[in-house]
């Protein structure tokens, strides 16, 4: 991309160059060298800066490079136009501003905000998100100035602006947009909701949330957690929370119960992890009218005895074989703990490949227990009681402090049992389904796996680059917002990938943000910005998954290049 202004050739004594390729003279810059030993001489590494002007030999049009090399050149006043790139690309915007239009979004953050300006950059910060996989408002005005906008006349603002802007989005806000997004939701069909949690390591000192607790990647960090509800049916993002990182999954589920209660999702079942599976957690269920599926957190005293009735009654058998995941299942109808009012239904797997994988680690655990047990024979020591799983720990005392570590002797019963229920897992659903269903509806949650992986890899949400509480309120409210859209990307391109005979490499949501990314509008002579070039095959087949084809692309690029005319400035965006 070339500058559509001019500025003198740098005059550095033996690091320009010139080189002539069909008829157009590039300028090149020697901005390093590279001794070979070897070959005794040194291997030049050059760029290129610009484009020499055909009416004055000593002026050139500058590129990106130009002034990454020479930042103190000085540069014409054509060049401040209006701050903006001379190449914008609009493919990822096009969509993006599409989806958003048909999520409403626009309309709920400006219900919000009531000032185009603030709607304006709520949205772009959230497709800069998206765009970038970037959450750091110091990189917001290189994408601003390559990319359209949604602020009115596609101002470019700041990023000391910017930090002030998300650091006066308030919980309100938060509040209001979720109330405003859950109520437009249709609530008379019966839907499933995936609720999980994740947690973030935090240092900066005044976030309130950050406190320390069970953390997953654990750097003895204080952590914030962060949950989503995620509609399985429908296949979207409903609400987030965030709270204190003392605070346990399965303390928090309650509360989480009596939000969707509020948000009026009353034909709703919901479906969790094994870290919510408490007794406490299954009665307030039943008390607001849920239905659940739950996988059940290691093998349970009620579950073992069950597992025990009906082993080698189905292990093998081709009518309980559930072939898309490669188990085995059957249900049985009990109740979960001894005070249980009603029965539930207990949907009991094997595998194969499971139990293999679990028994391999299982003799390998005990193997290393026994060696260390063995090399502490004799040592006068006391041996952390976690090795006592497995095996009875034997001391000889001497006197009332003195003791001596004698030997581990192997817990063979206890062992044996383990090993019997290598391969086996559970989830218990409150409603009457089969094995194969309760499985099918336990495995849609990873859509809701893959929100946490695309909030902390995709739109940069590893890190939250705050320092602040209200900061950290703003970004989280931006994220989830840009977490919707992004939702959204992905669930068009895989139902257009469903109807192909086979799956294009493009056909994910990086790799079809940076092909539109090519799609391009120059800013040409006259200062009016046009396509470049008409659409690739591929960028018609990925845009065709958001029901988008050329002349939508043509129509929509010439509405913006209006808005960007400097004759038109007076234009509503």
């Amino acid at each position: 991309m070339y500058f559509d202004f001019l500025v003198k050739i740098p005059d550095v004594k033996g690091k320009i160059y010139e080189k002539t390729i069909k008829g157009v003279t590039y300028i090149n810059y020697e901005y390093d060298r590279i001794y070979k030993p070897e070959k005794k001489y040194n291997i030049p590494k050059r760029t290129t800066i610009g484009k020499k002007s055909d009416e004055d030999p000593g002026m050139m049009y500058p590129n990106p490079n130009f002034l990454t090399y020479f930042p103190d050149a000085e540069l014409p006043e054509s060049q401040e136009r209006d701050g903006r790139s001379s190449c914008l690309r609009v493919g990822a915007y096009l969509v993006i501003q599409k989806l958003i239009m048909e999520t409403m979004i626009d309309k709920i953050v400006n219900g919000i905000y009531n000032d185009d300006r603030g709607t304006g950059l709520f949205l772009d910060l959230a497709s800069y998100y998206l765009v970038t996989e970037n959450n750091a408002g110091q990189y917001y005005p290189d994408y601003a100035y390559n990319h359209p906008l949604f602020t009115p006349n596609n101002k470019i603002y700041s990023d000391s602006t910017v930090s002030k802007f998300i650091s006066e989005i308030s919980v309100e806000d938060s509040v209001s947009f979720q109330n405003e997004w859950n109520a437009i939701k249709k609530k008379t069909d019966r839907i499933y909701i995936s609720y999980d949690s994740t947690n973030k390591n935090c240092q900066a000192g005044e976030i309130n949330l950050a406190e320390f607790g069970h953390a997953k990647d654990d750097k003895e960090l204080p952590i914030i957690n962060y949950s989503i509800a995620y509609d399985c049916k429908n296949r979207e993002p409903l609400f987030y929370e965030d709270y204190p990182g003392s605070i346990v999954d399965i303390s928090q589920l309650q509360c989480m119960l009596d939000k969707a209660k509020a948000y009026g999702y009353k034909k709703a079942g919901f479906i969790l992890d094994r870290g919510y599976f408490s007794r406490e957690n299954i009665r307030y269920m039943d008390k607001c009218g849920y239905d659940f599926v739950i996988m059940v957190k290691g093998m349970r005293p009620f579950v073992c005895e069950q597992v025990k009735k009906i082993r080698g009654s189905f292990e093998t058998e081709w009518t309980t074989s559930i072939t898309r995941y490669k188990v085995n299942g059957t249900t049985v109808k009990t109740p979960v703990f001894y005070s249980d009012e009603k029965d539930r239904y207990l949907h009991i797997y094997y595998s194969f490949t499971k139990a293999a994988s679990e028994k391999s680690l299982l003799e390998s655990t005990i193997h290393k227990t026994s060696t260390y047990l063995k090399k502490m024979e004799g040592q006068p020591v006391v041996i952390d009681k976690k090795y006592g799983k497995y095996f009875s720990l034997e001391y000889y005392h001497e006197g009332q402090e003195d003791q001596c570590f004698v030997c581990g002797i192997p817990k063979n019963d206890f062992i044996s049992q383990e090993l019997q229920m290598c391969g086996y897992f559970c989830i218990i659903t409150s409603a009457e389904m089969s094995a194969k269903e309760a499985l099918e509806l336990y495995k849609s949650r990873d859509a809701s796996e893959k929100l946490f992986k695309a909030d902390k890899s995709f739109l940069g949400n590893r890190s939250f680059r705050v320092h602040t509480g209200e900061s950290l309120e703003g970004k989280m409210l931006i994220a989830f917002i840009a977490l919707i859209i992004r939702n959204r990307f992905y669930t068009k391109l895989k139902d257009e990938v469903e109807k192909m005979d086979e799956t294009p490499n493009y056909m994910n949501v990086p790799a079809a943000i940076r092909e539109l990314e090519k799609i391009e509008m120059v800013r040409q002579a006259d200062g009016v910005y046009r396509l470049d070039h008409a659409l690739t095959a591929t960028q018609k087949t990925i845009l065709k998954a958001f029901g988008i084809d050329a002349n939508y692309v043509k129509r929509k690029t010439k509405d913006l290049s209006d808005r960007l005319n400097p004759k038109n400035k007076t234009v509503k965006i």
